[in-house]
Order: structure tokens, then sequence, then C-alpha cells
């Protein structure tokens, strides 16, 4: 797909619900009510903070998921299996609306009609360039509203063949149902493994490092003793930079950095899958994270990226001269879940069961660093990176930030507390995730899955990441305002070289070492 020629997005994608040959005797058996007793008495719910907050005009996005899978898509399938879980999760089953008497925004339980959210265009099948069509599809979806007369989610099935899957499958829904990791758990837990098609996806878990009993006490008083220093010094460097932020501190005004305005701008959506392999010999071979590997290959990969940007600009095309500017401050806002999620078991039996789980949106974020530099050693770039997230490990940043957003919201209301979000975003270049998928293959309703390529819209930069790993892959997907960014494939191809890249200087360092 790195050839792939880019064409114009086109917004005037029609868009209608999927015609699933129903006669209108079976059209009233598709509607789902959420419960009996709401036939009689419609229910409310106040909506949180966060929810408040994306129903702004400063901070309204959206969460695309494509999902594409290595057999054509059987629509009724899809359908029958929406409604014996989604439909059975009070944010599906709602919709936002505002009570004129006091002013206050809530979710308004409803009936669901599962075939009007759900847009399965009929295609033909020896289409020319379907990777294209798939890309200005999904792209045209970035400009088109959701319906807020009905709950905020629609579900687009495209059996097209291209040259990752059989077909694809989009779940675009509005933020203010969940954040995104409340959402990807809600779909893991519709999914079961391809290999048991009664068990759910296994999740890889982090090992927390506890001190050992054996240790002495005064060695354990002692660790203490610097883990709350250095968390106290980390959280008011941050603290300070926040805020700065807030005021005057901006990123500098690079090739990659979106200007006023850039969130309403039509987005194009790409991606890129890599080796889950390859970023595991990095991880080993220097004792690391995934999440360092993965921060030293977007640092590397912009960096290759300006470097010809900037020299193409200049009149100096060649990617091996150094056409950098000095002290380029660029950073990435990086969201974090400051509430643990309920896990997809939970989500599973909170679904089958019609029971409650913990849900919404609790989410922070942090300003992070990326030195953009063209290092001798390309293991610098992990180095640095490692050394920065060491550092916002040990700091409340995250949970600072989701306390000034609350206490601007609880005391200047919604709309103040959108516009600082975003005007603390804007002052950053990017925005960075790392989302943790399954071990093993799975399937989604019986459809298995070739990959995963979450993103999100709306959000005030040009260029968006996410790091979705699927058993030994790694899916980087981009949001990309083509404006800013006229060749995003060539930012993919210089994230897959920096890995590549990292990979032969490992494989060098063993080998001397030897």
């Amino acid at each position: 797909m790195g050839s792939l020629g880019l064409k114009p997005i086109d917004t005037k994608t029609n868009i209608e619900p999927c015609k699933l040959g129903m006669t209108n005797g079976q059209k009233n058996s598709t509607v789902v009510v959420v419960e009996e007793e709401q036939k009689e008495q419609v229910q409310f719910e106040p909506a949180s903070p966060a929810t408040r907050l994306f129903h702004t005009k400063s901070l309204s996005c959206h969460i695309i998921a494509i999902l594409g899978c290595t057999t054509k898509i059987n629509v009724d399938l899809i359908k029958k299996g929406l409604e014996s879980t989604l439909l059975n999760h009070p944010r599906f089953t709602s919709i936002p609306v505002v009570d004129e008497k006091k002013g206050v925004r809530k979710w308004k339980q409803t009936t669901v009609n599962v075939g009007n959210h759900m847009v399965c265009p009929d295609l033909d099948p020896d289409m020319d360039s379907p990777d294209e069509f798939i890309e200005n599809y999904t792209s045209s979806l970035t400009t088109i509203p959701m319906d807020m007369t009905k709950p905020l989610w629609e579900v687009h099935i495209l059996n097209v063949k291209t040259s990752e899957a059989e077909a694809t499958g989009i779940l675009k829904l509005h933020h203010s149902i969940g954040d995104g990791m409340s959402i990807i758990s809600l779909i893991l837990a519709c999914t079961r493994k391809a290999s048991d098609s009664e068990a759910l996806p296994t999740i890889p878990t982090s090992s927390k490092k506890e001190c050992s009993d054996e240790a002495g006490f005064c060695r354990r008083f002692c660790f203490s003793v610097w883990f709350l220093l250095m968390v106290f010094w980390n959280t008011l460097v941050d603290a300070i930079m926040f805020f700065a932020t807030v005021l005057f501190l901006k990123d500098t005004n690079t090739p990659i950095k979106g200007g006023a305005g850039v969130e309403h701008n039509p987005k194009r959506l790409v991606h890129r899958t890599i080796s889950l392999d390859d970023m595991k010999i990095v991880k080993n071979a220097l004792n690391l994270t995934i999440n360092d590997v993965v921060m030293g290959i977007a640092q590397a990969g912009i960096s290759r990226y300006l470097n010809r940007r900037y020299g193409n600009k200049n009149g100096r095309g060649s990617s091996k001269t150094n056409n950098l500017p000095k002290n380029i401050r660029l950073r990435g806002s990086i969201v974090f879940n400051i509430r643990p999620s309920a896990g997809i078991k939970v989500l599973a039996e909170m679904m089958e069961k019609k029971s409650k789980a913990k849900w919404g949106n609790k989410i922070g974020y942090v300003l992070t660093s990326l030195p953009i530099s063209l290092p001798e050693n390309p293991l610098d770039y992990i180095h640095q990176a490692k050394a920065i997230i060491d550092k916002k490990k040990l700091s409340l940043e995250s949970r600072l930030s989701f306390a000034a957003a609350k206490l601007t919201q609880d005391i200047f209301g919604s709309n103040v507390a959108a516009k600082l979000t975003n005007r603390v975003l804007s002052h950053t270049t990017i925005l960075l995730s790392n989302v943790v998928g399954p071990q093993e293959e799975i399937t989604f309703f019986g459809h298995k899955l070739a990959y995963a390529a979450p993103t999100i819209c709306g959000l005030p930069h040009a260029l968006i990441m996410h790091f979705q790993s699927y058993c030994n892959k790694m899916t980087i997907s981009m949001s990309v305002d083509p404006l800013v960014i006229p060749d995003p494939y060539q930012l993919c191809d210089d994230f897959e070289d920096s890995l590549q890249m990292f990979k032969n200087a490992v494989i060098k360092e063993s080998e001397a070492a030897v």
C-alpha cells in the first residue's frame, strides 16, 4: 500500500442503512427494546463530566475502528451478534438529551433498530484499486457527523477483497460513549478465540515488581522515600510544564504541526502493519518494554520524515544529510485511562446477563517530549525514549490533567473546560497511544480478524498515531490531515524502516559481543 496514490477525500459518500432482506412483517421484530418496563416509562441517566465535554464544539470527536476479516462478512450473522451483545450495554441503546428545565445533559434509553445502525453498500467485487476505495471510504467517515436522534454508533460492512483482508468492517462511534480502552475492551468482549469458540481472548498483562520480603527494612524504607521524592519532583516539573503549555508554551511550527482549526479538516486514515516479533527482539536485547520500543519508533520515524521534508524545502533532498533545524520542540499528548478497565470477562458477562460494569470516560493525558535528531547510533532513540518514559511513570501528571479539567468544568462549565483541553492539545504536535491486543487469532461473531486499526478524529492534531498489537503483529494506525502531511505512506515507511534499523543495530551489537 506504500505506493498507493492518494485522491481527494469524497465527502459525499451516500450512507444508508443495511437492507437485510426482511418483509414488512419481520421489520418490527428487529426492533430491540432494552427492557420491557421501559416501554411504559423512559429511563434517564446523568451524563458524566467527560461525556459533557465530548458534546461541546471544541472537543467533539469520534472513534473509528477498522477491522479486517479473513472471510467475507455475513451481515445477518453480525446483526444477530450485535443484538445479543452490544444492545445489552446501556450506552449503545441511549441517546444524549438535554433537560430543558435544568439544562443538564442526560442519557435517554430508547428502542434500537439494528438495521438502522448498519451500512452495507453494494460493491463491485472486481473493482479497480479496492485498497484505495477502502481508504477513501473510511476517510470520508471523518467528515460525516453522527445522527444525534439515535444511539451514537454505526457499523459499516464492506465486502470487497483488499491486499490485507477479504472484507472490512468499520465501527464508528461518538467518544462520549466511552474512552478508547473501554471501547476496545468491549469489542474484545464480543470476540472469541479462533481455536476455541467459547473462550475469550487472552490479553497480556504487565507484572508489577515488588520488593522482596527478604529485603531489609532499611532498604525498603530508603526505596520508599526515594520513590516518593521522585514522584513529587517529577509531578512538580510536569505541573509547571503543563500550566506553561496552557498559558504560552507551544511546539515548534514543524511541517507536521497542525494549524488553527485542524480538528475540523477531513482526515485520511492509513495504517501499516509491522512485526511484533521484531519489536520483541529489540525489547529483549536492550531489556526494555514494548512501550519503550514504540516511543523509539515514533521518535526515529518522525525525525527521518522531518529531515526529508526540511531537505526538500531547502532544496537538499538527500535524507542522509542532517537538514533538521536546531532546538525543535516537538511533544506528544499521550492519553491514559486513569481508571482500570473493567476487563473483557466482566464486560462479556455484563452483556450476557445485562448486569452493570464500570463504564464511561475517566481519562487524563501527559505531555511527552519527542527529541528530534539524527544520532549516529540509532539505538539512542530508544534510550532517550526510555529515559523520558521512566520519568513519566514516576509522575501524577495524568491525574493532574484530569483533575484540572474537572475542576475547570465544575467552576466554569463544560464549554470552558473543553476549550482549555483543546488549547493544551493544540499546543502539542501529535497524539499517541499504545493498546495491547490479543495474543492469539480471534473471531468477531464468527469472522476471523486479520488486523485491527483503531483511531480518533476530531482532535486538534494533524497526526494521531495508535499502536495496536494483535498476535505477532503491530498495526500503526494513523489519522492525518492531508493538507499538512500529503504523503502519509512515506511516514509509514519511515516507521517501518526505523524498526528494521533498531533490529539490525541490536543484532550487530550482539554479534560484536560474541
